[in-house]
Formats: structure tokens, C-alpha cells, sequence
């Protein structure tokens, strides 16, 4: 078993948007070449939703979103620090559907991409993120 020297808390989202019917995924472009989705460490006396929506503004610079009820992941990965400080690091996503595609990335990011479903299990890096995106895929098929 692995052994974290540090715990971490974040919350983002699977954020899409509907472009003529057809529902596309928004995925950013990390500066270390990782495509990944809107995401933040949860600060002191936040809330994990609260951290999303803020994380969501200050990541994609879109506001005008809307939450889905019934919709909350919970995902775990390990990663190393500079210096090889062990970090366990625990996620909770939610989702989102933007209601207004223009995104202005922050400058943890280099480029956003949005992509249909298939695309977006291509161009996502990690299989935590394309598990993210098919839950929401089959998540909104219910309310097709």
C-alpha cells in the first residue's frame, strides 16, 4: 500500500455545452501538455460545490452554468510533488452545462477544446477523466 506524505481535497466539473443539439465536452490544456477538466483544491471553509462553481468562473471564465442535481463523483489518484512528496489526492466532480461557450482560460491552462463525447474520451489524458465523461454521458441520457 502506498503511503501519501500529504492529503489533498479538490472539486471541479464535467462541464459541457449544447451546440445545436449536439453536447460537447470542455476540456483544458494544462501547461505540463495534460488535457484534463475545471478543477481546484477546496479551500478553508469551503464547501465542495462551492469550490466547483468558483474553479469553474476562475478556470473557464464562464458564470452563466447551471448544476445538475444527482450528479456527484468522487475520484482518487496518487501524483508526486516537485521534490518527490508523495500527494493523495481525492476529487469531487459535479456537472455542469454552460450556457455560454465562450470560454477565457486562466493561465494554468495553454488551450480549452470543446469536443463531442467520443472526442473528448480521445483527448482526455487520464482514464479517471474519461470515466468522468462517459458518467456524464450516460448521466444525461436519461433526459434525452
Amino acid at each position: 500500500m502506498v503511503r501519501a506524505k500529504v492529503e489533498e481535497r479538490s472539486a471541479g466539473a464535467v462541464l459541457f455545452y449544447n451546440d445545436g443539439g449536439i453536447r460537447k465536452y470542455l476540456l483544458l490544456k494544462h501547461r505540463r501538455g495534460h488535457w484534463d477538466l475545471p478543477k481546484g483544491n477546496i479551500e478553508a471553509g469551503e464547501e465542495p460545490e462551492y469550490t466547483a462553481k468558483r474553479e469553474l468562473i476562475e478556470e473557464t471564465g464562464i458564470s452563466n452554468f447551471r448544476f445538475y442535481d444527482g450528479f456527484r463523483e468522487e475520484i482518487e489518484y496518487y501524483y508526486k510533488r516537485r521534490g518527490g512528496i508523495l500527494v493523495h489526492k481525492k476529487v469531487i466532480f459535479y456537472l455542469a452545462e454552460a450556457l455560454s461557450n465562450d470560454v477565457r482560460i486562466s493561465r494554468e491552462h495553454v488551450a480549452y477544446k470543446w469536443v463531442d463525447f467520443e472526442a473528448a474520451l480521445k483527448l482526455a489524458s487520464f482514464n479517471n477523466t474519461r470515466k468522468l465523461i462517459r458518467l456524464a454521458e450516460e448521466f444525461l441520457s436519461q433526459f434525452k
